[in-house]
């Protein structure tokens, strides 16, 4: 029988394989998770507000994860008494109209989903709090009748906007089902758009890979007075070509993050770990890791972007369903509890629910979780 460890450096001796396991079908992810033991949530009593996740397709889509699935997920031990939903698939979106328009249904569809806070073991989860939706921001000018529609449709929901940048010349790039404009957060029509969101006060959701970390500095000294909260610590690749490059990889994501962390509009989720891009190949295993693998492996990302940011600037996500093609979400959210065991109980407080709530705009929470935490 293969222990933990020995599992682990099998994974890492592969690592220098080019190869990607696509994303597993919801089906296959349930059998995958199945496979592993039952765990139990650490330290329940800490509060949770999770600022990024998503939900797409039905039951008839071979991928998918609805309000069902995500339940499921948030009734597995932690106390998640509210969660952030980033848009992502364009999912919900409008068959008809306009094209700028049609991604307000993605929020329509939120909003109808998450009318009641969810039923937990320890109380209540509201789903969806706040919404970070997608609008094209080289609409320029032009975008301001679809973030009007956004924030009408949001029920007072809206907090920011994703404009997905992601992108990268290799084949990880070719797997992006909607490439972007290269170099979009330079873009002139771009940045039009983009200064439309300091005057309604939305956050911008910055979806990059290490490789563009240097246009989200030039973007953020541009507009100093908008709040640009970094998706998924700023994407180190490490899956396909950039397997065999992973030390440089990390070391010169270590000097973009320093730099960004200089920028005091700039604030960061640290999670996406699990996601293959990556490259940590958990998705390898024949069943998921645990959370002290789990930590033992991103404890030095985590690390990295605290010691740059402070905790006052960090804040942890789920970022699932994606993230669950590496674990479960019971042992996500336990390797964040490991990975942050040594830091006073107000710097917890800060990743796990102060700086998601303060980024969003989401004062009533913080009062909540203060009353649980303390």
């Amino acid at each position: 029988m293969t222990t933990s460890i020995g599992r682990t450096d099998e994974m890492k001796r592969s690592a220098n394989s080019p190869h990607i396991v696509l994303p597993r079908s919801t089906t296959g992810l349930a059998k995958w998770h199945a496979a592993a033991p039952g765990v139990e949530a650490l330290d329940r009593s800490m509060p949770i507000v999770d600022p990024h996740h998503h939900l797409f397709g039905t039951a008839a889509d071979p991928v998918h994860y609805n309000l069902e699935d995500l339940h499921q997920d948030l009734g597995s031990g932690h106390q998640i008494l509210a969660t952030v939903y980033v848009e992502a698939y364009e999912s919900g979106w409008r068959k008809t109209g306009p094209m700028s328009m049609r991604p307000v249904g993605e929020v329509d569809m939120i909003v109808d989903v998450s009318r009641s806070p969810l039923r937990m073991p320890y109380g209540q989860c509201q789903v969806g709090a706040g919404i970070v939706a997608h609008v094209d921001l080289t609409l320029g000018e032009g975008v301001t009748d679809v973030l009007d529609a956004q924030v009408a449709a949001s029920k007072g929901r809206l907090r920011g906007v994703r404009h997905s940048a992601a992108d990268d010349n290799g084949t990880l790039g070719s797997l992006i089902r909607t490439r972007p404009r290269a170099q979009l957060l330079l873009d002139t029509s771009f940045r039009r758009g983009f200064a439309l969101l300091e005057p309604r006060n939305l956050v911008f959701d910055a979806w990059i890979y290490h490789t563009q970390l240097r246009e989200l500095i030039d973007l953020a000294d541009a507009f100093p007075n908008t709040l640009i909260v970094l998706d998924h610590i700023g994407g180190p690749l490490g899956a396909c070509e950039w397997s065999i490059k992973r030390d440089e990889v990390r070391a010169d994501w270590q000097t973009k993050v320093r730099e960004l962390s200089s920028r005091p509009n700039i604030s960061v989720k640290i999670g996406g770990m699990g996601m293959i891009m990556f490259g940590f190949r958990f998705e390898h295993g024949q069943t998921p890791p645990t959370a002290y693998e789990l930590a033992r492996e991103w404890q030095p990302y985590i690390e990295t972007c605290l010691e740059a940011f402070g905790t006052d600037r960090c804040m942890f996500e789920s970022n699932f369903p994606e993230d669950k093609q590496s674990c479960s979400y019971v042992e996500l959210w336990n390797a964040f509890k490991l990975a942050s065991r040594k830091l006073s109980a107000d710097e917890r407080r800060d990743l796990f629910y102060r700086t998601a709530c303060q980024s969003y705009r989401l004062p009533d929470l913080v009062k909540l979780c203060d009353s649980i935490a303390l």
